[in-house]
């Protein structure tokens, strides 16, 4: 293992120690952890809070308890274990493949890391990676978006919407957003929505807004609440990427739905599965970190310190945020 120089014994982490609700992720002083083969110890500058925790941390998704949960996070790579790597001691990285990122080091597979370009701050390259990377591969990938079609993006306020938004806007799509309230709404609108609109009866509204036709494509990472509608709202052969399940996951679906829809597409993707190879992830990097880099691109978050992870859960669940939600130790 390579080291810079001499790493504390122990660390700040938050471990939940079985399941419940936001309380029973508390801050406890932990070993800090040595890397293995193929694996960099990452001094974290910011760790991403996903839907995705809340899930593992009251029980929906089984995690072997004391955990210390958190998959993304960014900082600065200070040890190495054995084998061949693509990164260095003193690189500036994010990743969404790290291990208890909820701490003030973690690890990750030193092939899964994204270099963070000088000029970007790391904390905003934690906001952007998980949320930016998805979006982008949403558009490119999953739904193939072409300039002048419409799209639908659920939940436009949040960390992915606001993001997908401006990317679709770049390509020159015309988006149609969803939110909760009004404030959210203007915020979708804001990202470059031409229309952004409740959820009630949307898949009406959209049938209106489109003449008829319906969207092309549905972002959707809301799942239960908005799935039969969302499937309403596509065009003859459109695409559904069903890339989360905010409200609870989709209920099995009979593929003849699909059928009816309108030969219609579902997918259920996941980012690992377009961070392939370094080729894709340096393309996807590229494309989100450069305009970030630049100001043409914003991202939006709300940071809380690393202590407080609870009350991030909290908000999440709650609804109450807006754009990304990090931890800061």
């Amino acid at each position: 293992m390579t080291e810079p120089h001499t790493l504390p014994e122990t660390m700040t982490a938050v471990r939940a120690h079985r399941t419940g609700g936001p309380d029973v992720l508390t801050p406890e002083t932990v070993p800090v952890p040595s890397p293995g083969e193929g694996e960099a110890l990452i001094r974290v500058a910011a760790t991403g809070v996903n839907f995705i925790e809340t899930y593992q941390r009251s029980g929906a998704y089984p995690v072997e308890f004391p955990a210390v949960l958190g998959t993304e996070a960014s900082g600065v790579v200070v040890a190495l274990g054995p084998g061949d790597h693509a990164v260095s001691v003193g690189d500036r990285v994010t990743t969404a493949s790290a291990r208890g990122a909820y701490a003030e080091y973690c690890l990750a597979p030193s092939s899964h890391l994204i270099p963070v370009p000088d000029g970007l701050e790391l904390e905003l390259a934690c906001a952007a990676s998980l949320q930016g990377l998805t979006a982008h591969y949403l558009i490119t990938s999953v739904a193939r978006v072409e300039p002048g079609q419409w799209v639908l993006v659920h939940a436009g306020a949040g960390g992915v919407g606001q993001v997908a938004i401006q990317l679709l806007a770049r390509l020159g799509a015309r988006v149609i957003s969803t939110a909760s309230t009004p404030e959210k709404r203007e915020l979708a609108s804001a990202a470059g929505a031409e229309h952004s609109i409740g959820y009630e009866g949307f898949a009406d509204t959209v049938r209106t807004l489109t003449d008829g036709r319906g969207v092309s494509a549905v972002l959707d990472g809301v799942g239960r609440a908005t799935f039969d509608d969302s499937l309403r709202s596509l065009d003859r052969r459109g695409t559904l990427a069903l890339f989360g399940a905010a409200s609870g996951p989709v209920p099995p679906v009979d593929p003849q739905a699909l059928n009816k829809a309108g030969s219609v597409t579902l997918c259920r993707p996941s980012l690992p599965d377009f961070l392939a190879d370094p080729e894709e992830r340096r393309w996807r990097a590229e494309e989100v970190f450069g305009p970030l880099a630049t100001g043409e691109l914003r991202v939006e978050y709300s940071a809380y310190p690393l202590a407080e992870a609870a009350a991030a859960h909290t908000a999440l669940e709650g609804r109450a945020t807006t754009g990304k939600t990090v931890l800061t130790p």
